[in-house]
């Protein structure tokens, strides 16, 4: 054996100081790294680790209840969790298996969920199934489904279903209000959503809560004037009079002439707010604020008004109605030959030549100002999506036979709430309120439109409709007074009117000595065997008003004379 040379040892020896410094530069710049980690970088490290792990998550807000005058809830929202999926680990190996199970704990078919998942590989969020019962959704969670998660949200209820389901509206399942007080009052009801940071699990589970970094603010709650018994008595007889008349709809509206309050406000059809699927088409129609009907003889206690303000009639007035009238190159005809009426038999037997007559008697202007002063062709200002102004031309328009038509209702068009609101003046003893759907803090103001006189007689003249010998006998309701007026008009169809369709109309109020409701009844095309306002209209009137009443503590009109008789 050869021993190595002297220069040999030299070089090994060498390669090793070499290695050794190596490493140990290696092990020196390791050690540095290392506490420069721990000590010097170690908030940014902490920083970008808590990054991957903990997460700000939005705390929903809870939407403002919508209650009734007496605070009893119209909408209400209750907690739900929504199943959603992060589809870049759902459609991960092991994840991907369990797709059929998840499909049927989700009630979807396998095949179907697998494609919506793939469609949206790219997205890390994806909903499956929202406003699951809280529990229903935490037995899905509870699989251990990765890249599964459960988001708490709330959704709208209704209790009253489709009895107030015009009125109120809807908030859909983003929770946003869409239809009716839902979407008018949408930004008070939503409220303003929190946040929260929470550490999460690589499979998205909160473990711990780090802490709220902003409460939710709750949406405001908003009282109605509704009340909600009166809402379901005068839902209930408008929806047995639209069946049983086969008629196409029907709107109500009941509200306290004193303050403007819209004690109730209906339509037929109606639908269910609670069911999704109901949410389309006309039934969402608030048919009392948007639906526009020429007021036919509804108007004609109006120009009665300006006649006896003339001072040229009083009510035992006699005006000869006999025959027909002529009017211009037009006719104007009674459904049949009255003779000689009183200004009160002409209220009575909802005489057209009658009318007419006493409106020539003053200018056009006159009759033209108090229908504008009443509010009809304006909005009423309760600001209702979609509420109509209806139609109200100027009087330089009614010439000859167009001033006739306006005074029998016909060549002008009003909503049933502005017809409310104007037959409210007449129950006042002349005083405007302006119609509201909020409860009012303080008694509104209001503003004079006709002599507190003219109203009062134009009341008891209103009270022979419903008697024996009036147009309304079955609006009557036992124990108190009735004042009112009936209407049948034809319906315009493409700009021309049908002489087959119908609405039948009535307006009243009770009790008529001191009235504190007023209504209205529209029933759109009766087709059974009846049309007239009388016979389909004003039987919802005598329903309603008679549990409304009750409701209210009204007395009947021979208690309340003797505890007026006593207080004097």
């Amino acid at each position: 054996m050869t021993t190595p040379s002297h220069h040999t040892q030299r070089v090994y020896r060498n390669r090793r100081r070499f290695t050794l410094v190596l490493l140990a530069v290696c092990t020196g710049i390791l050690l540095s790294r290392a506490v420069y980690l721990q000590l010097i970088d170690h908030d940014r490290l902490r920083s970008q680790g808590d990054a991957r792990t903990v997460r700000t998550l939005t705390i929903p807000a809870h939407r403002g209840m919508i209650v009734d005058r007496h605070g009893e809830p119209l909408a209400v929202s209750s907690p739900v969790g929504s199943i959603w999926a992060d589809p870049t680990v759902l459609l991960q190996s092991g994840n991907r298996e369990r797709l059929p199970e998840l499909a049927a704990a989700l009630g979807q078919d396998p095949e179907r969920l697998t494609a919506r998942l793939e469609a949206a590989s790219q997205r890390r969020f994806l909903y499956l199934q929202r406003h699951l019962p809280p529990t229903e959704a935490q037995i899905i969670v509870d699989l251990g489904i990765g890249g599964v998660y459960n988001l708490r949200e709330y959704r709208r209820y209704y209790p009253d279903a489709e009895v107030s389901a015009h009125l109120i509206g809807f908030a859909d399942i983003d929770y946003r209000g869409r239809e009716g007080l839902e979407l008018q009052f949408d930004q008070q009801l939503s409220g303003v959503a929190g946040s929260q940071r929470v550490l999460q699990d690589r499979r998205g589970r909160v473990v711990e809560e780090l802490g709220v970094r902003q409460e939710p603010q709750p949406g405001q709650l908003l009282q109605l004037s509704i009340d909600r018994r009166i809402q379901y008595y005068a839902y209930r007889a408008l929806k047995i009079a639209v069946a049983e008349h086969r008629a196409v709809g029907g709107s109500i509206v009941v509200l306290d002439p004193h303050t403007g309050e819209i004690l109730a406000m209906a339509n037929q059809p109606s639908v269910n707010p609670n069911d999704w699927r109901q949410r389309s088409g006309d039934s969402l129609r608030n048919r009392a604020v948007t639906d526009l009907f020429e007021p036919g003889s509804l108007i004609k206690p109006f120009p009665v008004v300006v006649a006896l303000d003339s001072g040229k009639v009083q009510p035992s007035t006699v005006i000869d109605t006999q025959g027909w009238m002529r009017v211009g190159r037009r006719t104007v005809r009674d459904i049949r030959n009255f003779g000689p009426l009183s200004v009160t038999e002409i209220i009575t037997r909802s005489s057209n030549i009658g009318v007419v007559k006493l409106a020539q008697m003053v200018p056009a202007e006159s009759l033209w100002t108090l229908y504008r002063d009443l509010g009809f062709g304006a909005l009423t200002g309760i600001e209702f999506p979609g509420e109509r102004q209806g139609v109200l031309d100027h009087h330089r328009r009614w010439v000859g036979f167009e001033y006739a038509t306006r005074t029998f209702g016909y060549g002008l068009s009003t909503t049933a709430l502005q017809m409310a609101q104007a037959y409210a003046v007449l129950a006042t003893d002349g005083v405007l309120y302006p119609p509201t759907l909020l409860k009012p803090i303080e008694s509104p103001p209001g503003r004079r439109v006709m002599a507190a006189e003219t109203a009062q007689q134009l009341r008891v003249m209103m009270e022979t409709v419903t008697g024996p010998r009036g147009t309304a006998r079955r609006a009557a309701v036992p124990g108190y007074t009735v004042a009112g007026k009936t209407g049948t008009v034809h319906k315009v169809i493409d700009g021309a009117y049908d002489k087959s369709r119908y609405m039948g109309l009535f307006a009243g109020m009770a009790p008529a000595s001191r009235p504190d409701m007023v209504a209205v009844i529209v029933i759109d095309e009766p087709r059974g065997d009846h049309y007239y306002g009388g016979l389909v209209a004003a039987p919802v009137f005598r329903e309603t008003m008679r549990e409304a009443l009750r409701i209210r503590g009204v007395l009947p009109d021979a208690f309340a004379d003797v505890v007026n008789t006593a207080a004097r």
